[in-house]
């Protein structure tokens, strides 16, 4: 078992790592801006799900590949792009649709969730910087690499979770507004479909 002085500095780290801007966080922002807090909070849900794929992953080994392999990683990244491109032109095309109160329009919450596992577990990214990130923290003589792996990437989900679930809070009270102005979504969905295409050209562009 970790001590607990481990826990709480790797938790505050990843509060903090949070907060720093980055493609997951600015997802959740712009669907929560668009679409209401219940749209947000499923994302967010559905990229924490990617983050669980991702410390398995490095709890078996499995992002080693993406590390070592400029074609595994090439492959990953470029489709995580097209998938951002994807979502922007559905954007740029997409005519102004009411947000009433805390419902998410007309995407279900079966796409919204995907759309978080897609973003999430398409950026090579964050594979590598958990294989970087979370094994410093860990010990041999605490027990179980694998396990104290899986534990710490639970404490890193759960303060995604915390700031995520606040960004979504926070930007969902901007859907209100939005709810009540054809222009001010038409003016949101091209922001945000700038925003995606200005994501997916930071993924095209990152080097392993």
């Amino acid at each position: 078992m970790l001590p607990i002085e481990t826990l709480i500095t790797f938790f505050t780290a990843s509060i903090l790592l949070g907060l720093a801007p980055g493609p997951d966080n600015i997802f959740v922002l712009t669907q929560s801006a668009m679409r209401g807090r219940s749209a947000g909070i499923i994302v967010m849900f559905g990229l924490c799900t990617g983050l669980i794929v991702h410390s398995v992953a490095v709890a078996f080994g499995v992002a080693v590949i993406f590390q070592t392999s400029a074609i595994a990683f090439s492959i990953l990244k470029f489709v995580g792009a097209g998938y951002l491109v994807y979502l922007a032109w559905q954007i740029f095309r997409a005519s102004p649709e009411k947000i009433q109160g805390e419902s998410v329009g007309s995407i279900n919450r079966w796409k919204l969730y995907r759309r978080g596992i897609i973003m999430n577990i398409t950026n090579p990214k964050v594979s590598i910087f958990f294989l970087a990130f979370l094994p410093q923290f860990t010990d041999a003589s605490n027990g179980s690499i694998p396990l104290q792996i899986i534990l710490l990437g639970g404490l890193f989900i759960l303060a995604t979770i915390l700031v995520f679930g606040s960004i979504a809070l926070l930007a969902g009270t901007l859907s209100q507004y939005f709810n009540r102005s054809d222009f001010a979504q038409k003016i949101l969905n091209k922001v945000a479909g700038t925003v995606f295409l200005g994501l997916a050209l930071k993924l095209v562009t990152t080097k392993q």
